[in-house]
């Protein structure tokens, strides 16, 4: 019973620091100090050493979880009666959680398994948008790829924007859909 508890305990800490990091990073940056991610998390800096030996995995632990995420709910919404609405849902979730922490500060190479799981998010993304594209929900030429890049879109849009109200990100996440969708729609220039 004792070997169970303390897994359960170290899954709980990896949990909180997870979640500590992000709240850390997302007020600080990516320069921020591990010791300010412990004491968030409420945990010893050591414990933060164990679970993550170079702040890069921890924050490689980050984005994984994040990915990770995004895959299980374009996995799900492919099974979602409209697939348009699911596509727009996929899009707002991913621009929310990129509201919460802004991960573009990261470097691109991040190691095998975040490009695996990043591969594996594109293949469902992809699954999505031609499920999509097969019901006449999406224009013909949009692809998974497309909508896998322009799903960052609406909050990079509204950083620039001084004073900008918390959910400005959504008008143009609704000015992105419309131009995906293939009413009006002429057609684009190669990719």
């Amino acid at each position: 019973m004792r070997d169970v508890s303390l897994r359960a305990d170290a899954a709980r800490n990896r949990s909180s620091l997870l979640t500590a990091a992000v709240e850390v990073f997302a007020e600080q940056g990516a320069d921020a100090p591990i010791s300010a991610v412990a004491a968030r998390a409420g945990l010893g800096k050591g414990t933060v050493f164990r679970h993550f030996p170079t702040k890069d995995d921890l924050i490689a632990a980050i984005v994984l979880d994040r990915v990770d995420r995004l895959t299980r709910l374009a996995a799900e919404l492919i099974e979602a009666p409209d697939a348009g609405a699911a596509v727009l849902e996929f899009m707002r979730h991913a621009a929310r959680q990129r509201q919460r922490l802004d991960l573009s500060f990261l470097a691109a190479d991040l190691g095998v398994e975040v490009g695996e799981a990043q591969l594996r998010m594109s293949l469902a993304i992809t699954a999505l948008v031609d499920r999509a594209r097969a019901e006449g929900a999406l224009r013909a030429d949009v692809t998974g790829t497309d909508v896998m890049l322009l799903m960052c879109v609406p909050n990079d849009v509204v950083k620039h924007v001084p004073d900008a109200r918390p959910d400005l990100w959504e008008r143009y996440l609704a000015i992105l859909f419309d131009g995906l969708r293939p009413e009006g729609a002429r057609p684009l220039p190669p990719f």
